[in-house]
């Protein structure tokens, strides 16, 4: 049984969130921090929503707004949040205040709700009509990323060449399309743009073990959603001929062992077919990365995590988190697609957690 992966050094340690207002610490955002909620997931965009008691003392003894006029706390203000144990912090997300939200009770002090996205907020809202030429999925998030004044880090994805229309999107949801097309995923580190295959994303490892840190799972194994083979159909309009690709294995499976989804399917249903007809495919070598990229995305959602552990800055997607304690079908290590930190003054920090698993254990 694997090790359960520790979250402080220390025995006992505080995990109150801390926040930093354009870079620098600020006690009084810190510390007047009721309650918390960052969501990442797989495609990119943090959102984070803060609330604070909006009321503080003076130090002539009388009490004001903690937030009003003239406070760092505003739209647009570059806001991070750090969590974890409070001698080593890990930064949970860095952002800008996108919008402010007053709320107002009988017999409560007032507070105030800050909504902030990270850098991709830019992405979404920048909406453009362009045609690139000639270039790799790589190149384009390249050039992208320059637009947005983003540094990109690109792991593979240099093929195929080809031509990609943006058509009034975004340029969040054009990424998203394009690299989702090559199963590719997209996230932003800092101001890093940070790009890689499905199969080469690595953001690091935990071990879960259940009623100790995780508190709670629930696992779903469904065949709904399986097929045993996928296959896709094109036209190369410079060697004016059919192309065609075809998958029924793994590619990229993730994390985990068993049987897979098609396994099971096959032995428990019967095998399910799915043909993709409805992309613009203009190569073979392109036809056969959109059906390796189909069939690993219904594969790798095969078996499905929804976890509650102890806060963990370190559990974010991307990461492979190895769960233990539920039994012998369920424990297996699974790849985290959306993640949930959350924190009030009454049930302190815990992160929320969906992983995924293309592989079922016998029983």
């Amino acid at each position: 049984m694997p090790v359960e992966t520790s979250v402080s050094r220390a025995a006992v340690y505080r995990a109150r969130p801390t926040l930093r207002l354009a870079g620098q610490e600020d006690a009084r955002v810190s510390e007047l921090l009721i309650g918390m909620r960052i969501e990442e997931s797989e495609g990119g965009m943090t959102r984070a929503e803060l609330r604070f008691s909006n009321w503080a003392s003076t130090t002539g003894g009388n009490a004001e707004h903690a937030f009003e006029d003239g406070s760092r706390l505003t739209l647009g203000t570059a806001i991070e949040v750090y969590s974890g144990d409070e001698s080593q912090p890990r930064e949970l997300f860095r952002g800008v205040v996108s919008g402010l939200e007053a709320e107002f009770a009988q017999g409560a002090p007032p507070e105030l709700v800050v909504l902030a996205e990270d850098a991709l907020g830019r992405a979404r809202m920048a909406r453009r009509s362009k045609v690139y030429s000639d270039m790799s999925p790589a190149d384009v998030v390249n050039a992208v990323a320059s637009e947005l004044g983003l540094r990109p880090s690109v792991q593979g994805l240099g093929t195929p060449i080809g031509t990609w229309a943006q058509l009034n999107e975004s340029d969040l949801a054009f990424l998203r399309r394009l690299l989702g097309r090559f199963d590719g995923d997209l996230q932003i580190v800092g101001d890093e743009l940070q790009v890689a295959a499905r199969g080469d994303v690595r953001r690091g490892e935990l071990n879960l073990e259940l009623h100790g840190q995780l508190a709670r799972a629930r696992v779903v194994a469904d065949l709904a959603q399986q097929v045993t083979s996928v296959s896709t159909a094109g036209w190369d309009p410079v060697g004016g001929s059919a192309v065609s690709g075809a998958a029924s294995s793994l590619a990229h499976g993730g994390p985990g062992r068993g049987s897979s989804g098609a396994d099971w399917l096959g032995r428990a249903l019967e095998p399910r077919h799915e043909h993709i007809a409805n992309l613009a495919l203009a190569t073979a070598a392109e036809a056969q990365a959109v059906a390796e990229a189909a069939f690993d995305q219904r594969a790798r959602r095969f078996v499905r995590l929804d976890g509650v552990a102890e806060g963990n800055a370190q559990l974010r997607v991307g990461t492979t988190v190895t769960v233990s304690g539920l039994s012998g079908r369920w424990d297996n290590s699974y790849y985290v697609v959306e993640a949930r930190h959350l924190y009030d003054v009454h049930a302190g920090y815990r992160t929320e957690f969906v992983g995924e698993c293309a592989w079922l254990g016998d029983g």
